[in-house]
């Protein structure tokens, strides 16, 4: 395993960024007994959850001896509190930076496959809202998403008022990130909205792997989405299992997600999916 953190400016987000980056690289043994090493490493973008930052997946997970077993590389950048989108009335594009700017200067800085079948996203409850935003609004870009326990708020936005708060956030977070509260599900801050869009025009939508613990309190969001996918004949795989919001389960799905995007003969084994 190979570990970097790095800083850049940012266009979209004016300032200097941090991201960690994990490799697989510099595998000493077992590449050549591995299959994924006759095909080149896929690239994955980790997104972290509220109140978080680009060290957590790789502090909380084993992310090297997950990329050597897979033939990936990882890279996690930081996205605040802000969901990975794009905010008018901040002026911070996070969206675009995840979505875009990143991609292309990893792609550059550590030379890596710029085909959308090498370039996967995925993340951990606000992360895995941002996964889903991020590859529905980049399609071209990334081949597969994989979200688990996702924090799909944006339909119940318009039930926050000034006084209320939702024991993590209050109500001024929550516009000053998606602005009008009464009106932000109708517009392309919901995922829903844009892979919808996509349905619709024809365009290509990522391969979509969602997972959610059953004790977990954004279970009936996640359950509902993709609901909403069935309903607009999107496939998507949803694995649920015990568990609740916390990296015991995002360590085990992480695993299972790739199982899908890479084994899928053992994932159906296994899930029966």
């Amino acid at each position: 395993m190979a570990h970097f953190n790095g800083t850049f400016f940012s266009k979209m987000l004016s300032r200097p960024v941090h991201f960690t980056a994990v490799l697989c690289n510099d595998i000493a043994y077992g590449a050549e007994n591995n299959p994924h090493f006759q095909r080149p490493a896929k690239s994955v973008y980790l997104l972290h959850g509220f109140s978080g930052c680009d060290t957590d997946w790789f502090t909380n997970a084993p992310l090297g001896e997950i990329a050597n077993r897979f033939n990936v590389n990882f890279f996690l950048p930081n996205g605040d509190n802000n969901f990975y989108l794009d905010q008018p009335q901040t002026g911070c594009k996070y969206a675009s930076y995840v979505g875009k700017e990143f991609i292309e200067y990893t792609r550059k800085t550590f030379g890596l496959s710029d085909k959308r079948e090498d370039t996967y996203i995925g993340g951990l409850s606000m992360g895995g809202f941002g996964a889903l935003h991020t590859a529905f609004a980049f399609p071209e870009t990334f081949g597969k998403v994989m979200a688990l326990s996702s924090a799909l708020i944006q339909n119940g936005l318009s039930f926050f008022k000034p006084d209320m708060d939702s024991g993590m956030a209050n109500y001024e977070y929550y516009t000053w990130v998606f602005g009008d509260l009464q009106n932000a599900a109708k517009t392309d801050i919901n995922p829903e909205v844009l892979v919808r869009n996509l349905k619709e025009t024809g365009a290509q939508i990522p391969d979509i792997f969602m997972a959610c613990g059953t004790e977990d309190f954004l279970y009936r969001p996640n359950c509902d989405f993709k609901a909403f996918l069935d309903s607009i004949e999107v496939p998507a795989t949803y694995v649920t299992a015990p568990g609740v919001h916390d990296f015991e389960f995002w360590r085990t799905h992480l695993v299972t997600g790739l199982t899908w995007a890479l084994e899928p003969e053992k994932f159906a084994e296994t899930f029966g999916k």
